[in-house]
């Protein structure tokens, strides 16, 4: 019964068209009025605790980085570095997207600050060069979903701080398998775009190629900050935003000079836009998911799926499967608040590794982002690029469908996560 008390009040209120963070804060009262222990101080006393969470000030960091990464010239830099590196082979476009939207996604870890990026740079380029532009909106918007793994991540902030899982460690974990998506990518795109008449431009010379890559150094370097800096414990996920913020501001003012002080205010208002938004979807998911363990509703869910937890792949499976159903319908910071609570217990039981479920769980959650009809960086990338939610949809299918191959060949093989999770982070 408490199941249905559970997802019956959350569904309803989502129906209604309340916003996600009041459907769970009412999903939260409804569990308690079912359990005959409402109290508003209690309700209140949560939400204050779900955000008052040392590691969950890496969000706003990251977000002011990303911002100021975009509005400062770092992220045209890493692009037209990019560009220098493969714009020459046959579909060089399709290839320069990839490469910077990894390069881009060890700088921001926000996929939506991704793709506004990659759609503004390069949808013009691809379209003016002949490409498709529903099979350019597509690569663009599955690119850009490597941001939320290859670290800095904001989903791995959001997942590790509802799992109580080290942030670090699954930043380490996610570097391998975000360079796994992108080489579909590769692939993927090398087949849809093989038979495309494209205009293919001189390579660049070697000293072209240099002075992209100089230019471009100082965006280059932070990545790598990061990761040694977490690798050796110089600093903790949540320093490392901050970090990551600074030293995106110093360069972007002080070195490339594009970013004005006047901008400033612009760029921190949006950055405490979004970041209210994600923090008060935490401190709502919290009171739920104090409740869920009140309730015990872990238990029964562990008690549902008992047959499964003596097969710990079969199991994945039938969680990735429910993650792609959810992820379908909703966004990802929700997502993660959601189901963590409820999940982890049976991935406790059943003895899977919580830093591998977290990795293959923030991928399956990163490829919501394009799975329609919510899908928030397919509508990023439709304004941004100003096409039709139609074009874009039909767009990525090939993408997506090449990175849920990839994510459920780590469900099958675990050894590709988490051998060379363990030689990053020791």
């Amino acid at each position: 019964m408490t199941i249905v008390i559970f997802l019956g009040s959350l569904l309803a209120a989502m129906a209604l068209g309340i916003p996600i963070s009041f459907s769970l804060l009412l999903c939260g009262a409804a569990l308690m009025w079912h359990m005959d222990m409402f109290d508003a101080q209690i309700l209140a006393q949560n939400v204050i605790n779900g955000a008052d969470s040392f590691p969950l000030l890496a969000v706003p960091f990251f977000m002011l980085a990303g911002e100021v990464m975009n509005a400062g010239g770092l992220s045209r830099r890493i692009v037209n570095f990019a560009m220098t590196l493969v714009g020459h082979v046959k579909g060089g476009l399709g290839y320069v997207a990839i490469v910077a939207a990894v390069m881009l996604a060890a700088l921001s870890g926000s996929a939506v600050a991704d793709a506004a990026a990659l759609s503004a740079l390069l949808l013009p380029m691809m379209v003016a060069a002949g490409h498709d532009k529903a099979r350019s909106a597509g690569l663009l918007a599955s690119a850009s979903i490597i941001a939320p793994i290859i670290p800095p991540s904001i989903g791995f902030v959001i997942f590790g701080v509802a799992a109580n899982v080290s942030i670090s460690k699954l930043f380490m974990a996610g570097i391998f398998p975000g360079i796994m998506l992108a080489m579909s990518l590769v692939v993927t795109w090398w087949y849809v775009a093989r038979k495309e008449t494209v205009a293919v431009p001189p390579r660049k010379s070697k000293a072209e190629v240099f002075a992209a890559f100089k230019d471009a150094t100082f965006a280059l370097v932070l990545p790598v900050i990061v990761v040694v800096g977490l690798k050796f414990g110089v600093f903790t996920p949540t320093e490392a935003a901050v970090v990551a913020a600074v030293y995106a501001m110093l360069i972007s003012t002080l070195v490339y000079k594009e970013l004005k002080l006047k901008q400033m205010y612009g760029l921190f208002l949006a950055a405490a836009k979004t970041t209210a938004v994600i923090m008060f979807l935490v401190a709502a998911a919290m009171v739920s998911a104090w409740l869920i363990t009140v309730a015990q509703l872990p238990d029964e869910v562990v008690a549902l799926l008992q047959p499964l937890l003596d097969s710990p792949r079969l199991l994945m499976f039938a969680i990735m499967l429910l993650v792609m159903l959810v992820g379908a319908a909703m966004d990802m910071t929700p997502t993660i608040l959601i189901l963590t609570p409820v999940l982890m217990p049976i991935v406790k039981a059943a003895g899977i590794d919580p830093v591998y479920f977290g990795v293959l769980f923030i991928i399956n959650n990163a490829i919501g982002l394009i799975t329609p009809p919510v899908g928030t960086v397919l509508n990023t990338v439709a304004g941004v690029g100003k096409v039709s939610m139609d074009e874009v949809t039909k767009g990525v299918l090939p993408f997506m469908i090449a990175q849920f191959a990839i994510m459920f060949l780590m469900v099958l093989f675990p050894e590709i996560v988490m051998v060379p999770a363990r030689w990053f982070y020791g």
